[in-house]
């Protein structure tokens, strides 16, 4: 039986001009997820990410702090889990975020200027909530279903290329001829992660949308994989983080 071990990427820099990277403490989080699984001699066997930077990186702060805490004498350091310098060999892009912009963006017209978002949560005298609920309005309506043909990618398209991620990584686990027992690591996205999780659950869209806002940055979710099923074994898991603060608890 094989266990799928699904990370949300560690914190993004929400609010920046370019979101698709990691904050500082994003990078802290993914490091002490690398630092738990060796302290607990966690075997990680094969690690894949989405294609985005926030998800890639990620992986490489996880990876640099696992194997730097792994004892030399441990059996679970002795296989090369990812290579950094070879990303065809652990990127699938099925893994990849939804378009947030695209999302937002078409839940107005007038949002398609930055001017226009702006000024609309500066009348605001709590600028983040307004924009927070700003944002929960358009992922109402892309999750909503009637206006699938707005979008870049529709929440029904989304939800079929997250069950073809997951799918993914069965065959990859195939190709590389992994032992039965064996762990894979995902990096990727609280969009995809809540997708995975509904399907498993034989829910639908509204459950997903609930369950991609409690996800915790570099929280775990774990399914096992036995032959062709899938089921789920554990949601958002963060007693890594938690361990050590609640600072290093966040969502975005």
């Amino acid at each position: 039986m094989t266990t799928i071990l699904l990370a949300r990427h560690g914190q993004a820099s929400f609010g920046q001009e370019n979101y698709d990277q990691l904050s500082e403490l994003g990078g802290v989080q993914a490091q002490m997820l690398g630092q738990h699984y060796a302290t607990t001699q966690r075997r990680i066997d094969a690690i894949f990410t989405g294609s985005l930077v926030r998800q890639q990186d990620s992986a490489r702060h996880f990876w640099e702090r696992y194997q730097s805490s792994v004892g030399t004498d441990s059996d679970i350091s002795s296989k090369p889990a990812i290579n950094m310098s070879a990303p065809d060999s652990y990127v699938l892009p099925q893994f990849d975020e939804f378009n947030h912009k695209d999302v937002f963006i078409k839940s107005d017209p007038d949002f398609m200027s930055k001017g226009a978002i702006a000024l609309e949560i500066a009348k605001s005298e709590m600028p983040v909530t307004r924009l927070a609920e700003l944002f929960d309005a358009a992922m109402q309506r892309w999750h909503g279903g009637d206006n699938d043909h707005d979008y870049i990618e529709s929440w029904s398209q989304f939800n079929e290329r997250a069950k073809q991620a997951l799918e993914q990584v069965r065959i990859q686990v195939a190709n590389l001829n992994l032992d039965r027992d064996s762990t894979v690591l995902v990096f990727t996205s609280g969009g995809v992660i809540a997708a995975i999780t509904a399907q498993l659950l034989q829910q639908g869209s509204q459950t997903a949308y609930q369950l991609n806002k409690s996800l915790v940055n570099t929280g775990v979710t774990s399914i096992t994989l036995k032959e062709q099923n899938a089921r789920l074994l554990s949601l958002n898991e963060y007693s890594h983080l938690f361990a050590e603060g609640k600072r290093f608890v966040t969502w975005r």
